[in-house]
């Protein structure tokens, strides 16, 4: 474990990481790039009229930061029932463990982007063809 501060600079946020489609996940905080042992963290960036595949973080609690765009989170409630919850920037999200979910991107001309915290160092994403 490192004992030092870092500094991870946008230009340096690692793409070696879980990807979905529609989608473009950057690793910063990682044992990749700073050696964490139990947290991850980096941004994702959805283009215009855009859609992830539906997915899960496996055992990771999931934290997001909406910092710029319109993103849309699509999920299945406890009753089966597709939710679909619209953020705006400045909105945080909460998706627990192995909730299979759908990020997407209304928006017909500007990306969204969000910062994205993980409980754990792995960026864990279980891609699936349904939601």
């Amino acid at each position: 474990m490192m004992s030092e501060l870092r500094v991870i600079r946008r230009a340096h946020l690692s793409d070696q990481t879980s990807q979905s489609d529609g989608m473009s996940r950057r690793a910063a905080v990682s044992g990749d790039t700073v050696g964490s042992s139990a947290l991850w963290m980096g941004e994702t960036r959805v283009a215009p009229s855009t859609a992830s595949q539906p997915h899960h973080h496996g055992r990771s609690e999931t934290g997001i930061y909406v910092v710029s765009g319109t993103p849309a989170f699509s999920f299945r409630n406890e009753q089966g029932e597709l939710v679909r919850l619209a953020t705006a920037a400045g909105d945080y999200v909460y998706v627990p463990p192995h909730v299979p979910h759908i990020e997407e991107n209304p928006s017909a001309s500007t990306e969204a982007v969000v910062v994205i915290a993980r409980t754990t160092q792995e960026a864990i994403v279980v891609n699936l063809h349904v939601l």
